[in-house]
């Protein structure tokens, strides 16, 4: 039996990140990016899986200038937005890999509770993920970073007045993700079978179809 917090009782919706809580998209995220940055002059090396996997979750200018120190940060982020624009083809055309339960796990919440998506991930991401795996109808509302330009907990906030929201719950995988729901003044679930670490969640699961009994 799951030891659950009080705040539970209360929610209306649940707000998900997308890479590492959703799905699993990092092999074709990371043939895009590296097939989009092979052969150009000013790029030492191409960026190796392990790199990748790393800076999932980051926003855009994180990552680029992780993957890219070197380069200025204008340099960097057009390197960047070349990759992406190769991703969100591919990733539209192959999709990724959803995890075990997934549909019928948001099947069941959204009995229940408005459910919406906030990324620190490119305009056009999320709907690629949505319309390849058919599942817009699952959720209310999506925003990215790229769109408004403000940090994930400013967008997990802008969804709640958006949607009228007064007690949600997001759920992540990632220490960044944590913080998103610190900074927006909401609880966290941790998704511990994604990409990253917490810091001593108050609440885990191991599957996403963990959510059906604690929710």
């Amino acid at each position: 039996m799951v030891n659950k917090p009080d705040w539970m009782a209360e929610i209306d919706s649940v707000g998900f990140d997308l890479d590492g809580t959703l799905w699993d998209a990092l092999e074709p995220v990371m043939w895009s990016w590296q097939a989009a940055v092979r052969g150009l002059p000013d790029i030492v090396r191409v960026p190796t899986e392990a790199e990748i996997r790393g800076v999932m979750g980051l926003p855009p200018l994180g990552i680029a200038k992780t993957l890219f120190p070197y380069l200025s940060d204008e340099r960097a982020m057009e390197v960047f937005a070349r990759m992406t624009e190769v991703e969100i083809d591919h990733v539209a055309r192959v999709g990724g890999r959803l995890y075990d339960g997934l549909e019928e796990t948001l099947r069941y919440l959204s009995g229940k509770y408005k459910l919406y998506i906030v990324s620190n991930c490119q305009k056009g991401y999320i709907e690629a993920f949505l319309r390849y795996h058919g599942l817009e109808s699952y959720f209310a509302d999506h925003e990215n970073a790229e769109n408004t330009g403000l940090t994930k907990g400013e967008n997990i906030r802008l969804v709640m007045a958006r949607q009228g929201l007064h007690r949600t719950v997001y759920v992540g995988d990632t220490a960044g993700d944590q913080q998103a729901a610190a900074a927006a003044g909401v609880p966290f679930i941790f998704a511990a079978y994604g990409f990253g670490r917490a810091e001593a969640p108050e609440v885990a699961i191991d599957c996403i179809g963990g959510l059906r009994e604690l929710l």
